[in-house]
């Protein structure tokens, strides 16, 4: 192996070289994933003047991580790692190994990917990241889809699925954490990453170049201990112990880093679990329903004291009024064009504020009357024009994606 966990008093040239390259790849990749922005001038610079790219582009990406300038950082962190690691062999070309550093540098990583581990896992073990498809969503057709929207929707479906993917990311970070199962935390790491590296990628999930370097740090971590697992489980032959590198060998060190750990372990756990449960709670299934919660459709639709027919090519009908989350709702119109608004109901006065997200706020502008569960009235003037609007309230409940449940007996697939 060119690069081993285990203590070797000399190493030779090329496992000296690989060490520093990729030593120097991975810091800078991971100072750079909190930091980039402190480089931006430089970075952007390396970009035009080395890559030739002649437009503007934002830095942020608005939750995208393969964003212009986040390939950009990427190329300029990969020529930097060269420069170092050349200029580390001439300066260091003496030093027989590198053991401790290497030791140090898995820690690094090892925390690295416990803390995105944890993240990633709990979010969906907890179903944040990934709700409930939407009212407006189960009304949308799908070749409005985004392949992205898609993949969303897929996992957002089945709550047994999420805290199963999930609970294997935890898994895998938890197993990072003791050194004696390290190398089987970070195949698992690498297995886990894998399927969401290959989603990322076949669902155009703006998170590929983050997930393939997850894989990649996981892979490193345990090509450091192949060779026994390799013997083991593809060559059949018996594994000898090794001896690794420790930086102390005293007990009262291994105390100290076990109750490191723990603390660190349990910090990370009160950041995230918390959270995770206040998002599902805020945001996501577990959230309290908004009153008139539901999809409700239009029978009569009278603007400025004419009653429009349901054309399906009438822009301005509304086909659709859809009540998801509290102080918003979304319109869909005859032909199918979906408008967010802003929808906050005056329980009281019998009054709603509704106006279109980035416009000014409108005070009570409709009145309602809602006799029953499944019927609304609404009354009011929008964008100048007056409208008068009935709507039947549709049992979403009964859709086949709500009703169809678990079985676990098909006498045929139900493939719909």
């Amino acid at each position: 192996m060119i690069l081993s966990r285990e203590y070797r008093a000399n190493w030779n040239t090329l496992s000296k070289i690989v060490f520093r390259f990729v030593f120097n790849y991975f810091v800078l990749y991971i100072l750079f994933t909190f930091s980039g922005g402190l480089f931006q001038t430089v970075i952007k610079w390396v970009g035009s003047a080395i890559l030739g790219i002649d437009y503007d582009y934002d830095i942020s990406g608005y939750g995208s991580g393969d964003n212009t300038f986040s390939y950009v950082k990427l190329f300029s962190g990969f020529l930097l790692s060269i420069l170092l690691t050349t200029l580390w062999s001439i300066v260091d070309r003496k030093r027989p190994t590198y053991n401790a550093l290497l030791y140090w540098f898995v820690v690094l990583l090892r925390i690295y990917l416990i803390y995105f581990m944890l993240v990633y896992g709990f979010v969906k073990v907890f179903k944040s990241q990934f709700p409930y498809p939407s009212l407006s969503r189960m009304l949308q057709p799908l070749n409005e889809f985004s392949p992205m929207g898609l993949a969303w929707t897929y996992m957002g479906y089945s709550n047994g699925f999420n805290i199963f993917t999930g609970s294997l990311e935890v898994i895998a970070g938890l197993l990072l954490i003791p050194k004696r199962t390290q190398t089987l935390g970070a195949l698992m790491v690498a297995g886990v990453m894998m399927h969401v590296t290959a989603m990322n990628f076949m669902f155009d999930i703006p998170v590929k170049i983050f997930s393939v370097h997850l894989v990649l740090m996981a892979l490193f971590i345990f090509s450091l201990d192949s060779k026994r697992f390799l013997n083991v489980f593809l060559f059949n032959k018996p594994s000898e112990s090794i001896q690794y590198f420790r930086p102390n060998k005293e007990p009262l060190y291994n105390k100290i880093t076990f109750w490191i750990k723990t603390v660190l372990l349990v910090l990370v756990l009160l950041m995230i679990v918390p959270r995770g449960i206040s998002s599902t709670y805020k945001w996501g299934d577990k959230r309290e329903k908004p009153f008139l919660y539901g999809i409700w459709e239009t029978t009569y639709f009278i603007k400025n004291k004419d009653t429009m027919p349901p054309l399906l090519t009438d822009t301005e009908r509304w086909r659709y009024l859809i009540i998801d989350y509290k102080d918003r709702a979304t319109i869909k119109t005859m032909t199918d064009e979906m408008q967010a608004y802003n929808f906050i109901i005056d329980s009281t006065q019998k009054k709603i504020s509704v106006f279109k997200r980035e416009s000014d706020s409108l005070k009570n502008n409709f009145i309602y009357k809602n006799q029953n569960k499944y019927f609304l009235e609404l009354e009011g003037i929008i964008n100048n024009d007056t409208l008068h609007i009935i709507f039947n309230r549709i049992n979403h409940e009964a859709f086949q994606l709500n009703s169809r449940g678990f079985n676990w007996i098909n006498e045929r697939p139900f493939n719909r």
